[in-house]
């Protein structure tokens, strides 16, 4: 059997993980008071989750309402603690899924989306840590509020949609270097008293620690590359 077709060992991964966070935060200028680590477990199925789960590790993330539905409850019913974040956009329509589902939701980034969830928070009496996500390259392709509309936008979300706004979120575009993305996000929630950001994936978490990451969400570092269908 070639190396190549042994699972990947995910247990393995978390612990690499966890010592390279512990390593950048002990050179990091001034880091966050703490960073949690995010386990991205989109497209993984529960043979890479549970020794993950089995390790002691309980937050991860997920990409899609639909796919964490599928995965996560029977999970939960086994596990005690799990904290399950959302990192992918969220369509309006799926305000209510997500707000049961989700301890944490990344993507806020619309007006629409807020009232959603405003809604879907009063009607299920609790309201998920919430996160606006930034487009800190204004890249057309990629969603989140530009850098100049976010102090707007926290605003609408706090005062008009009621919703506890706990910090920022960012994905830099991929062919740039990430720190200048970093600092932004860290200058404009400074400017907007929020103390979370969400920043920083397996190719450049180290760096978001850095610029003072409490949430880094890291997956094919941890998990292997995603499953891929068979041709």
């Amino acid at each position: 059997m070639s190396p190549e077709t042994f699972p990947h060992d995910s247990k393995a991964g978390l612990a690499a993980i966890l010592s390279r966070i512990e390593a950048a935060r002990k050179v990091a200028i001034k880091p966050a008071p703490a960073t949690s680590l995010i386990a991205v477990s989109k497209t993984h199925d529960e043979g890479a989750i549970v020794p993950v789960l089995e390790a002691g590790h309980r937050i991860f993330g997920e990409n899609r309402v639909q796919e964490a539905k599928a995965k996560w409850p029977a999970l939960r019913a086994r596990y005690d603690g799990i904290e399950l974040h959302l990192i992918g956009p969220l369509q309006s329509n799926k305000a209510r899924e997500a707000v049961e589902l989700f301890d944490a939701i990344h993507s806020l980034d619309r007006a629409k989306l807020a009232d959603a969830l405003k809604e879907e928070c009063e009607r299920a009496g609790k309201t998920p840590l919430l996160f606006v996500q930034v487009n800190t390259g204004e890249e057309s392709q990629k969603a989140g509020v530009a850098p100049k509309d976010v102090e707007g936008f926290v605003r609408y979300c706090r005062e008009t949609a009621a919703l506890p706004v706990a910090g920022l979120m960012c994905i830099p575009p991929a062919d740039e270097p990430p720190a200048p993305h970093f600092a932004l996000l860290a200058k404009i929630a400074k400017e907007n008293g929020l103390s979370l950001l969400s920043m920083g994936m397996s190719a450049d978490f180290e760096t978001a620690i850095k610029f003072g990451a409490t949430h880094v969400r890291v997956g094919s570092a941890i998990f292997g590359e995603r499953t891929k269908p068979s041709p």
